[in-house]
Parts: structure tokens; sequence; C-alpha cells
């Protein structure tokens, strides 16, 4: 169940730690060899009689087949297969890329101190968060450095607000970009942006443009203006430092399904199949056991051993093969499930589907199908998609039909796209052109799929 759960990725990691673990495993296409007598034989602490090992079969460990069967159903790697490892740059991380910075200051012994610490106190996305008093409270204590709050704001003021990328070291937003725009040259339009900023920040966030225009006699293209100045703007400064020395994640597809033929084709991703056997060296050593004339304590205590690796190989294997074949059932009944959606990527001909449906079609427990689609991605015609993505719950329509959530997301998501950005759409009004199309939900149903795909409100949606 713990090799199910993992993609691809850590799949690999946790091979790559058996195999090291276990030396009776090896990769590659090594035929091994195999033996036609079974170790049997026990004997006494002298070694000079033989004696009984009945429990040890090498046959069970070692197969004389060239492909494995347990590879059988999935595509394996050939010698022009590109690299499996992804390789990543090393480079200065945000933080430290902020302290060089500091260097170009010319800053005493307690300004630097408290240069540095307010660097460490930027979260990744450039702010600092905290109070001035609760940093002022934690240079005294942490750093042994006594100031007051105005010397902090200075600092932070002086130095930290001019390093890259500009905005850095803001406390919110507002302060965020008119730092940004303080540091450009100086036009009408960026001057009654700042005095905009500064002076009405909530009007303007809240998208109130008739009380701004009111309030600072402007037209509205000059508005405008100022509205598209103020978005060229980064909110969030730190994310946007190349150097950031976050892992960057590289999605490897579990499965892949392809159309050939007018006919859907689902495989295995080659890396969920290694190919594994007991290592020539380990052969070698239970041959010569089998061989020696004279046998030993430590020989006998060597054998045991070795069957234990052998055990813990044989049964690696199993799970292996378990693994791949519950995988591909279960990718392959959700595959069947959305034939429709597969064949034509047009998401309103997702079913409802939920993991107990898939479970029951393939006599297995819900907490299986549930750790393949939670953790699994798939490659398709349209994209590599998250495979708990196909599942959604049902609701039914005005024609009694039952119609998957999925569905009426993907329509509300188009009839907003598609609205009047002067005069957007209510939640009731969206209701009411749900109810229109075929799918009676109430308002409150609609703002909570709104609320899920991540949509504002009317009054946030709204441009001039």
């Amino acid at each position: 169940m713990k090799l199910i759960q993992l993609p691809t990725q850590a799949f690999e990691e946790r091979l790559k730690q058996e195999i090291e673990e276990n030396p009776a495993l090896d990769t590659g296409k090594e035929e091994p060899e195999s033996f036609e007598d079974s170790l049997a034989d026990e004997y006494d602490d002298a070694g000079t009689e033989k004696i009984e090992a009945e429990d040890i079969n090498i046959d069970e460990y070692l197969s004389d087949d060239e492909i494995p069967s347990y590879k059988t159903q999935a595509n394996n790697y050939s010698s022009d297969d590109e690299e499996k490892n992804v390789p990543y740059a090393a480079g200065t991380s945000f933080h430290q890329s902020l302290k060089n910075q500091l260097n170009t200051f010319r800053l005493d012994e307690e300004e630097r101190a408290i240069a540095e610490f307010l660097v460490g106190s930027i979260d990744d996305s450039g702010y600092i968060r905290r109070e001035i008093l609760d940093l002022v409270d934690d240079l005294a204590f942490t750093a042994n450095v006594f100031t007051t709050e105005q010397k902090v704001i200075e600092i932070l003021k002086r130095v930290v607000h001019t390093l890259d990328p500009l905005g850095v070291g803001a406390r919110d937003l507002k302060e965020c970009l008119i730092i940004q725009l303080k540091s450009k040259d100086k036009t009408k339009i960026r001057s009654l942006s700042i005095n905009i900023l500064e002076n009405a920040f909530d009007h303007f966030v809240k998208k109130h443009y008739k009380k701004l225009q009111e309030k600072f006699h402007i037209s509205e293209n000059e508005l405008k203006e100022v509205n598209t100045e103020i978005s060229k703007l980064n909110p969030k400064p730190g994310s946007s430092y190349a150097g950031n020395n976050k892992i960057a994640e590289q999605i490897v597809p579990d499965f892949s399904i392809k159309i050939i033929d007018g006919e859907l084709d689902l495989s295995l991703n080659s890396r969920n199949a290694p190919e594994l056997h007991v290592s020539r060296e380990y052969n070698n050593m239970l041959k010569g056991y089998q061989e020696a004339n004279v046998k030993t304590k430590s020989q006998k205590d060597a054998v045991f051993f070795i069957k234990q690796k052998l055990d813990a190989a044989k049964w690696f294997i199993d799970a292996i093969k378990q693994r791949q074949q519950t995988l591909l059932v279960t990718m392959n009944t959700i595959m069947h499930y959305q034939y429709e959606y597969f064949l034509t990527g047009d998401e309103r001909k997702l079913k409802p589907m939920i993991l107990k449906d898939i479970a029951d079609k393939i006599n297995m427990d819900i907490s299986t199908v549930s750790r393949v689609a939670n953790s699994k991605f798939v490659s398709t015609p349209y994209g590599t998609k998250l495979i708990k993505e196909f599942f959604s719950e049902s609701m039914t329509n005005d024609q009694g039909e039952e119609v998957s959530t999925r569905e009426i997301k993907k329509i509300l998501e188009n009839v907003i796209a598609e609205e009047n950005k002067k005069k957007p759409l209510t939640d009731e009004k969206l209701a009411a052109i749900l109810k229109e199309k075929g799918y009676p939900i109430a308002r409150r149903t609609v703002a909570k799929y709104r609320e899920q795909l991540d949509l504002p409100v009317a009054r946030l949606r709204k441009e001039i």
C-alpha cells in the first residue's frame, strides 16, 4: 500500500534506497545464473558433516527468463531513453542575495546588525510582516543590539527598501507598490498613482472608480492609465527572484493516455517498471557454499543472511508487480469511466465519479483508489492532469439527469469570462443564467463554486 501511494519520482527514491540496503537486489539486463539443485543440508558447528537447509530454494528467487513476468505490462527503458536524473542548478538564495547587497552600503556595526536582522525577517514574498516594536525587542534579546523604533525604521527606509528586487522589505501591499513607483522616473501619471495609493488605497483596491474620479478630479481615461501603471508593479517582489533556492518540482506522469485510431491507449510510465534480479555476487556466494567440501559456522551464518536478503528481494519484486497491476487496473477503470472526456478533452463530458464508483468496479478498497488518485498524474492529449481532478460529486439538472459539478463549474467559468467587465454579473444573476441553461442551483452554491474557481466577487471583477 505504501508503494502504491508513491508517485514516480518518490517511487524511484524508494527503489534506490532498497537497492542500497539490500545487496541481493541488482538492476540491469544481466541474466542471473540459476541452479538446478536446491540448497538443503544442515551441518554441525565444526562443519564436519552435511546438514539440512531445505528452506533455502534458490530457484524461488532466480529466474532464467530474460524478461521477468512482472515487466510484461509496461514499456521498458531502451538505451536511447532520456536521462532520468534532473540536475538542479546551485545558486544564491533570496536572503543571501539581499545580505550580499548590504556590502554596497557604508554602515557602522550597529546599522549593519539592524539591516541584516531586517533582511532575515523578510518572508518569501518579500514582506516584513512583524511589527517594528517586536523587531526592536528581538534585536535586543537575540542580537544584543539595543536600539529604537525610529532607528529601525530609518535603516528600513534608507537601506532595505532600496535593495533589489524593488519593493522588498515593505510592511504591506500599499508600501510595496509605493516603493516601486517612487523608484521610477517621475511622470504625471506616476505622481497621480502615488497620490491615489497614499490617500485612497481602500477605494482603489475595492475598485470604487467613481469615488476616485470625484476625489481626485480626474477623467476615466486618466484613471485607466493609473490602473495600467499600477498593474505593472509586482505585488510579491520576493517571488520574482530568479535565484530563489526553492527546488523546482518536476511533474513526472505516472500514466500516459493516447488516442490511436480513434481508441484510447493506456500505458504505465516505464520508470515504474524497474528491471531487478539477484546480483551475480550473491549467486557466486551461494554457488561457493554449495560446492564447499568443508563448511564452517561463519558459512552457515552467511547463508542464512543471504536467505534473509533473498526473501526481502523476492518480496520487494512481488510488491512492485502488485503496485504496477493495481495502478494499471485502477487507471484503466477511470479511463473507461470518463471515456468521452479522454476522447474529446471537453470537461463538460466529465461524468460524476466518486472513489466508491471505481472501488466497486475493481473490487478494491476505497483507500486503495484514493492512494492512486491523490498523488498520481496522467499525460493526456490535453495536458498532464492530476488524477483526483477527474473525481467530482453529482447534482441533478432540470431534466432529472445526473451531471458532474465539474461541468457546472466549467460553464460558470465560461459565463464569467464572457461577461461585460464594466458591469460584472452578481452571484444572483449567475444563478439565474445557470438556471436558464438547465442547472437549478442556489446563489450560495454559485458563490461556493466561484470561490473554488478562485474568482472574486462581481465588484472586484469590475474594469474601467
